[in-house]
């Protein structure tokens, strides 16, 4: 008996592991440095008591790096037709987006399938053809070189994505091929190969850029595994060069459900993040373990919870990101996007690195204005513009009339609501360069079919909904599209503007009166708008005479322009066109046709100078029954671009100067045909 206990004396104690976390730790399979600091954190919280706050705060560390997906991927889906399906089956109207996320894809598929390539260099040729053959049969393409000379030459002609070398041999050595194929492929991994292998050669070859350093006679399983190690970087290297979309554009024009179709189309999870109320650094960097509540930063915690490292995250709201005493969460978003920085992105919290390179971000903005310039560096941006009525009427027929009509239990049978309808719902209830607030007016009419259901049975809807029966449904009209009617009003035009919302049609008026020879500018204008005011009034006094102007009209006489709609900030460089028919219109006496709408900047020798935002503003101009459009001629290419997608277009007469814009604006007949 006695001799056993001496045995249990004598025998090695094992650590205790009450909590499980050392079994949780091996089943993780975590990376080396991680399962050392895990290891670490254990050791010390055997040391600590329980109630001891220090136990708790290593607590909750330890479970923290369990449960990160260090190693947990989701396998892409690579093909790129079922991508262009399910686009086309959840979305309508994306015309120039949709191609461009699908040419993202395409590169991602095409890099993923693309055949590993190797290059075998050794100046032996039984040993070359025994490497070639025993590679080529792993699925690699395989090309062989006698030397360093002809490797080079190779190099020239093509890209490699791993070289396997011996190291002796002559006209150029291994060594001297790496040193010279470093400058010419940096991204190219070297395998050297020699029957004289020592601590040195192999620790110069290592330090000089090599990945691994395998000596004669060579182990063919050896071989296959470095070969393939060298190779694992090669899936992430585009990844890691991809840019990062920003979808810029008005609300409800499908940014986020885009985002939504490409992690369906590539078979990944998906996790939206808004960005909208980010105000401290530390909510994206995490806090230090030090302070009381710490907790890791935004990134961290969402991978954590979709479970793998490779999701697509969508940063919603980029814009609207602000600042305070506690930091810029902007400048913290640098590391995050950057391709060369987030492959070991440490949060304070992990205080060790983790691999954010195969995260797809997505980030969303209604405007790029507000994004910081580093920032906006690091962002591909795609152009999500406003939807004509026709698209309009396609998304509302296709997807939200379904989706609601479902959602109030409008199913059985479901209620007959005609096109004529939802265009009515269109015209004369929304006002928007998206499809939010259509929806939300037609999930105000299935409100209003459920109910009568329910009171009066499925009778009391078995007439289809027409246009009087929207109109009964959902009360008076909230928005007229008359403003952009025939006729005119002396000292006033009509302009074409575009805002985070879409574009919009706004009137300048001007007017003239006794005073000291005033400029006066109101309507909550901008610095731009303002200027553009002071060189439209600039550029009619230095040219009066051919615009048949008084030339002493400023004596005496204050100018008063005004832009209706004070209590909206207005800025930007595109109303100086409209501005100067304004104030032509007023000193001539003529009246400017209100159903042409214009937009363009002005110089002060006259010339039309182009704009942005004009899909935008064609777009506000069809909704605004506006019988004309007026823009820069240098804006020639959106136009045609806009027709290929939208049919109905009003007439665009593309001008070069203000007088060609004049006759256009100051004909005497209302609504009569123009060249374009």
């Amino acid at each position: 008996m006695m001799f056993f206990r001496k045995q249990e004396l004598e025998a090695p104690v094992q650590p205790a592991d009450p909590t499980g976390l050392r079994e949780k730790c091996r089943q993780a399979e975590l990376p080396e440095a991680v399962g050392v600091a895990v290891e670490s954190e254990i050791s010390r919280m055997e040391k600590t008591d329980a109630a001891v706050a220090e136990y708790s705060i290593g607590l909750n560390y330890v479970e923290t790096l369990l449960s990160l997906p260090w190693n947990a991927v989701t396998q892409d889906n690579l093909d790129l037709a079922q991508a262009a399906e399910v686009f086309d089956g959840s979305h309508a109207g994306l015309g120039q987006v949709r191609e461009r996320v699908l040419e993202h894809l395409a590169s991602r598929v095409l890099h993923s399938k693309r055949q590993a390539s190797l290059l075998i260099v050794d100046d032996e040729p039984i040993a070359r053809s025994n490497l070639r053959h025993v590679l080529a049969r792993e699925g690699y393409a395989v090309e062989v070189a006698a030397n360093g000379e002809e490797a080079m030459a190779l190099l020239a002609r093509q890209e490699f994505d791993c070289i396997v070398t011996d190291l002796k041999m002559d006209r150029m050595d291994g060594m001297q091929l790496l040193e010279a194929a470093r400058a010419v492929a940096p991204e190219t991994k070297f395998i050297l190969v020699t029957g004289y292998a020592t601590v040195d050669t192999a620790v110069q070859a290592l330090k000089t850029g090599a990945v691994h350093y395998l000596s004669k006679p060579i182990d063919l399983n050896e071989l296959r595994e470095a070969v393939r190690s060298a190779l694992l970087s090669r899936t992430h290297r585009y990844s890691n060069r991809s840019p990062i979309l920003c979808f810029v554009g008005p609300p409800g024009v499908g940014k986020t459900s885009v985002g939504k179709a490409i992690a369906e189309a590539l078979g990944r999870r998906f996790y939206r993040m808004s960005l909208a109320d980010l105000r401290d650094e530390a909510e994206l960097r995490g806090h230090r373990r030090t302070y009381v509540g710490a907790m890791p930063g935004r990134i961290i915690q969402a991978l954590k919870s979709v479970g793998v490292r490779n999701p697509v995250f969508m940063l919603d709201e980029m814009d609207k990101i602000g600042q305070d005493v506690k930091g810029d969460p902007a400048m913290a978003m640098l590391e995050i996007l950057d391709p060369e920085q987030n492959a070991r992105y440490v949060d304070r919290y992990l205080e060790m690195p983790f691999d954010l390179s195969e995260v797809l971000f997505i980030a969303t903005a209604n405007g790029v204005e507000r994004l910081a310039g580093p920032l906006l560096d690091r962002l591909e941006v795609v152009q999500f513009s406003g939807y004509s009525e026709g698209e309009k009427l396609d998304i509302a027929t296709r997807f939200l009339l379904p989706r609601q009509l479902r959602g109030h239990g409008l199913i059985s049978p479901y209620p007959t609501i005609l096109p004529e309808a939802l265009v009515r719902i269109i015209r004369e209830y929304t006002n928007e360069s998206g499809v939010r607030g259509l929806e939300r007016e037609i999930a105000r009419m299935c409100r209003k079919l459920a109910r009568l259901r329910l009171d009066g049975g499925a009778e009391a809807v078995a007439a289809p909904v027409g246009s009087e029966g929207a109109a009964v449904l959902l009360g008076p009209a909230r928005f007229r599209h008359d403003d952009a009617k025939a006729g005119g009003l002396v000292g006033t035009a009509t302009g074409l503007v575009w805002s985070e919302t879409g574009g919009e049609i706004i009137f300048v008026e001007a007017t003239r009166m006794r005073g000291p020879g005033q400029l006066i500018l109101t309507g909550s204008l901008g610095g731009v708008l303002k200027e553009s005011a002071q060189i439209a009034l600039s550029f009619i006094r230095s040219n009066a005479g051919t615009l048949g102007v008084e030339p002493d009209f400023f004596e005496g006489h204050d100018i008063h322009i005004h832009i209706p709609a004070g209590g909206i900030a207005k800025d930007g460089p595109s109303a100086g066109l409209t501005i100067a028919v304004a104030l032509v219109s007023l000193l001539t006496g003529r009246p400017a046709r209100s159903d042409v709408a214009l937009s363009g900047e002005l110089s002060l020798v006259g010339r039309v100078l182009p704009v942005s935002g004009v899909r935008e503003k064609i777009l506000a101009a069809l909704r605004g029954r506006a019988a004309m459009v007026v823009l820069p001629e240098a804006n020639a290419a959106d136009v045609e671009a806009l027709r290929e997608s939208v049919a109905d277009l009003p007439p665009v007469v593309l001008v070069g100067r203000v007088e060609q814009a004049l006759a256009v604006v100051m004909s005497s007949q209302e609504g009569e045909p123009c060249t374009e």
